[in-house]
């Protein structure tokens, strides 16, 4: 964690926006409870004024900044929605020495609710590219007692080398290889790694899970995966966002072809699983 970063609890809710936080993870994602909770989001990210908040969310520690990044938004305001059946999938699947990764993994929901849950003995890598983005991983990191994740700066691509990653102002967690919109946009050189050649350095010998959420380049990094994985590295279950429009190649037929079902399909994600448990 940054020397200058301050304990956690510093930025601990009180007051009318602790009220306001409890109000809004309290109300039902539906219909005019949601249009409610959007209002006092509103209100509370106005009382903070660019403040961070301290919050337990899924039991993890996290510091979050509910500006320009709706991962932060939501683990911060509704965490109960915060890809639920997804986080439900995984955590069905924790076994001991539990091996995932997280593959675009912003301030760390994924990687750190993985992590609460597997205990020790696991075995978690967080990859996130985007250098602010990152620091605020590190720092959530080191703000739990878990001790079986690791952080690594780079972007996981098809290739080695460097590369130019964009970054969304509206949502700076939203940073990917492929312009995606017209909006305002940044750029910044960053290092990249084949998925392939990152659990290889690791020592990796199975992966029992991966998310990937690169806005719209999981097909450029899993299909170089698959054309040179041994199958002992094939992850047994993959949840990747949902992007097939910014694809370049039909990539759930390339999780068919190498022996994954469909198990379940949200409003951001599709979930693919290797083995097939049991329904």
């Amino acid at each position: 964690m940054p020397d200058k970063e301050p304990p956690f609890g510093a930025y601990a809710p009180t007051g009318l926006i602790s009220r306001l936080l409890g109000a809004t993870r309290a109300l039902p994602p539906q219909g005019v409870s949601k249009r409610i909770g959007f209002v006092l989001r509103r209100i509370a990210i106005l009382l903070l004024g660019g403040r961070p908040l301290d919050v337990v969310s899924f039991g993890v520690r996290f510091r979050l900044h509910p500006y320009y990044n709706v991962c932060e938004k939501r683990i911060l305001f509704s965490p109960r929605q915060f890809d639920e059946i997804e986080r439900d999938l995984i955590a069905q699947r924790i076994r001991p020495g539990f091996c995932f990764v997280d593959v675009g993994a912003n301030i760390g929901g994924y990687a750190l609710f993985v992590a609460a849950q597997a205990g020790q003995g696991a075995r978690i890598l967080a990859i996130e590219p985007q250098p602010e983005i990152f620091r605020r991983l590190m720092a959530n990191i080191g703000f739990n007692p878990f001790g079986t994740v690791k952080a690594m700066d780079c972007a996981v691509a098809d290739s080695e080398g460097e590369v130019t990653l964009f970054i969304d102002a509206e949502n700076q967690g939203e940073s990917s290889l492929k312009i995606i919109t017209a909006g305002s946009r940044s750029s910044v050189r960053v290092p990249a790694r084949r998925l392939l050649s990152i659990l290889r350095d690791e020592g990796f010998d199975r992966l029992d899970a991966i998310k990937l959420d690169v806005e719209g380049a999981e097909d450029l990094i899993l299909e170089t995966f698959f054309a040179k994985a041994p199958e002992k590295l094939y992850p047994g279950l993959i949840v990747i966002e949902r992007a097939p429009d910014r694809w370049q190649v039909d990539l759930p037929s390339l999780l068919v072809a190498k022996g994954y079902r469909l198990i379940a399909e949200t409003r951001n994600n599709f979930v693919f699983e290797r083995g097939f448990a049991a329904d």
